[in-house]
């Protein structure tokens, strides 16, 4: 066992009240990872919030996911921050708590701004790194646990369709289907089946879709959301059906989160990294998916992103 894992079981031991949280605008990895480790601790007998400041639309099918909160309450003693490679993507979460105990991330611009860092980005998922490291803090792995562990590897890896996926990720999905995760349950629920205003948000946005230079792009709006009644503020994975077509080199999709607010997420071929310029636009993520929020109206910021995406694919 390394010191760094050693150190966190103690202090994990040490711990009764522990608060669990990821990014906003939360995808499968981070709330399987904030779940899986929220039950397997509150099974140890902590008292364990979990929080998820945007909530958790569309993983209903995921074990006990009543449990996860939208914010935190009370003293802590040991704060973990999942899937998250920047304090500000949590979003309001950490204002009052200050700097976390502990972070786990697989996200090659992750800032190591806990106390302890467990940051592999060569890991498919958070989920597989939990997966590796949580039996080396004490912690059980049971079925439920499994299960939304399995959930968060099935959704970073599309289905394990991702360029990183090798055969020590398979092998984990396979030891989780073993303690009773059901595979197939959860990649219909995660990768195929879409609510009807999902999929009339996705029209929206292919209604605009534009190509050049290798790039294809979209953008979905205030008006697109609001007019569908669409939920969330998110691209409802829309960005993955870009990804697809054949002339993309890079895909990108623009979301306007309010007038002066634009959320922009990136999928590039293998050989392509975009994580520099979802970092130069302060956000990040890996080479193949990266993202970033950036302050403008939607028109200048996509722009502006554009053009800088061009440079990247022109270098």
């Amino acid at each position: 066992m390394s010191s760094i894992d050693q150190q966190v079981a103690e202090k994990l031991d040490q711990s009764q009240r522990i608060l669990i949280v990821s990014h906003v605008r939360p995808d499968a990895d981070a709330v399987g990872s904030v779940l899986g480790l929220g039950l397997a601790l509150r099974n140890k007998g902590k008292i364990v919030q979990m929080v998820l400041e945007d909530g958790t639309p569309g993983f209903n099918y995921l074990p006990q996911i009543d449990l996860i909160r939208r914010e935190p309450e009370g003293e802590l003693d040991f704060i973990v921050v999942v899937d998250c490679s920047d304090p500000k993507r949590v979003g309001h979460v950490l204002k009052t708590y200050g700097k976390p105990d502990l972070v786990v991330d697989h996200h090659k611009t992750n800032l190591n701004f806990g106390t302890y860092n467990i940051v592999e980005p060569y890991q498919v998922a958070t989920a597989g790194i939990l997966y590796d490291h949580m039996p080396k803090w004490g912690l059980k792995l049971d079925q439920n646990v499994a299960t939304c562990l399995l959930a968060g590897i099935i959704g970073d890896t599309i289905g394990f369709r991702t360029s990183n996926v090798n055969s020590a990720a398979l092998r984990s999905a396979a030891a989780l289907m073993d303690l009773g995760a059901d595979l197939n349950r959860i990649y219909r629920e995660e990768l195929v089946l879409r609510s009807f205003k999902a999929v009339r948000y996705w029209g929206s946005g292919l209604s605009r879709l534009q190509q050049d230079n290798g790039i294809v792009w979209t953008s979905l709006t205030l008006e697109d959301r609001d007019s569908i009644g669409y939920p969330g503020n998110d691209d409802a994975d829309l960005v993955n059906i870009l990804s697809s077509v054949r002339e993309a080199q890079i895909a990108v999709i623009f979301v306007e989160q309010s007038q002066n607010d634009v959320k922009i997420s990136w999928r590039a071929r293998p050989g392509i990294d975009v994580s520099g310029i979802a970092s130069f636009f302060g956000g990040g993520g890996h080479a193949a998916a990266a993202g970033a929020d950036v302050k403008g109206s939607l028109d200048d910021v996509q722009k502006h992103v554009l053009l800088e995406t061009n440079k990247l694919l022109e270098s």
